[in-house]
């Protein structure tokens, strides 16, 4: 059981513009994790889902990113929550294990007894209130939330067995050429402190065999195809795999939504996919659908207050409009991201698209993806002037 001195810090990592090049053109004018989706920074999400932990002392954010692009964000989601949120810039590429231990004075300042750890670019409901207390019941050094999905599409993540019954890891391996399982990896994990020295290990092993005076071929080719730097460590191939099967990590499964943010495609399912949940955690973010003086409600809808959507506009189902927007009469939006400063004339319509910023779509113009999930990154994102 909790008790009231115990602390819970959340460690969020956001990458950097090295990388999430499948996110292009998007990323090119605000960082990946700002990216507004329902109408909220993308990072926004995981953040307001650690808020709801027991016991939370702060929220840490760890990337690549130069500060001075989060800090009016870090302040202002820091106000809002009412949580100390801090941002902390990688010198270099340490590895999703390496960048939590490169990081552990600061994030162990405040004593906690356990540290969530979650990625970014994942959407999913979050449920990081009963993930602790499944995790505690455990007693293991960590939970991963997993999920089952078809066995077609498993390759693509981090394939796991558990034991049906106690829920231990039994087997993990990072996207395999074979099927292992139709459970994955969600990206979203639970740990005590013991994580730390679990990190150490790997490094103090990397430096034993640099040091090692003789090898076979064998272990020479891979140590030649395999070296790594000591502290560069990979949370999957370097913690999950290894400890798997050794009553140190358990698992966690939701029966709820679960994405990941790859692409442009994506992030408009993913932003459908929170515009639902809103029904259920944040209606009052939802558009009114009274249809008197206001625009056409069709489904979950968020319109920004800055914007300024006609009375005769037919807007949904699973829209976001962003600050600015203006939307002319007879305008028709349908499953689409309208990000700031956009304009959309009269009987316009956008079906399926991201309309970039500062955009304006002409006077009876039809913006549509035909085949919206399949299409490249670039085309789902209109930046232009019909």
């Amino acid at each position: 059981m909790a008790t009231s001195e115990e602390k819970v810090v959340a460690v969020i990592m956001v990458g950097g513009p090295t990388k999430g090049t499948r996110f292009r053109p998007l990323s090119f004018n605000t960082p990946k994790p700002l990216f507004p989706l329902a109408g909220q920074p993308m990072v926004n999400h995981p953040i307001s889902a650690c808020k709801k932990i027991p016991n939370l002392a702060q929220i840490f954010l760890i990337g690549f990113y130069e500060e001075r692009e989060f800090a009016l964000y870090v302040s202002s989601i820091s106000k809002e929550l009412k949580v100390p949120v801090r941002y902390l810039k990688e010198d270099k590429p340490h590895g999703s294990a390496g960048g939590l231990y490169y990081f552990r004075n600061l994030i162990t300042e405040e004593l906690p007894s356990h540290i969530f750890l979650l990625n970014c670019d994942v959407c999913c409901n979050f449920p990081l209130p009963e993930m602790l207390v499944a995790h505690r019941r455990y007693g293991g050094m960590g939970t991963l939330l997993v999920i089952k999905v078809s066995a077609e599409s498993a390759n693509q993540f981090g394939e796991l067995v558990a034991d049906p019954v106690t829920k231990e890891l039994l087997h993990y391996t990072e996207k395999p050429e074979t099927f292992v399982s139709d459970l994955i990896n969600c990206g979203v994990y639970v740990f005590t402190p013991e994580i730390f020295s679990a990190i150490q290990d790997v490094s103090l092993n990397r430096e034993d065999r640099a040091t090692l005076p003789h090898f076979s071929s064998f272990e020479a080719l891979q140590l030649a195809t395999r070296s790594l730097p000591t502290d560069f460590v990979r949370l999957d191939q370097d913690i999950l795999s290894p400890l798997a099967g050794k009553k140190k990590l358990y698992t966690y499964e939701t029966m709820d939504f679960w994405e990941q943010i790859k692409t442009p495609a994506m992030s408009l399912k993913c932003s459908a996919l929170y515009l639902a949940q809103f029904q259920y955690t944040t209606a009052h973010l939802l558009a009114s659908r009274d249809g008197t003086k206001n625009a056409t409600i069709v489904g979950d809808v968020y319109i920004h207050p800055s914007a300024k959507v006609h009375s005769t506009a037919k807007i949904g189902p699973n829209v976001s409009i962003s600050a600015n927007v203006r939307v002319a009469a007879g305008a028709r939006l349908i499953s689409c991201i309208i990000l700031d400063d956009v304009e959309i004339k009269e009987n316009a319509v956008v079906m399926h698209a991201i309309v970039g910023w500062k955009s304006s779509i002409g006077k009876w113009s039809r913006v549509q993806i035909l085949e919206p999930h399949s299409c490249g990154r670039r085309s789902l994102v209109l930046k232009t002037y019909l």
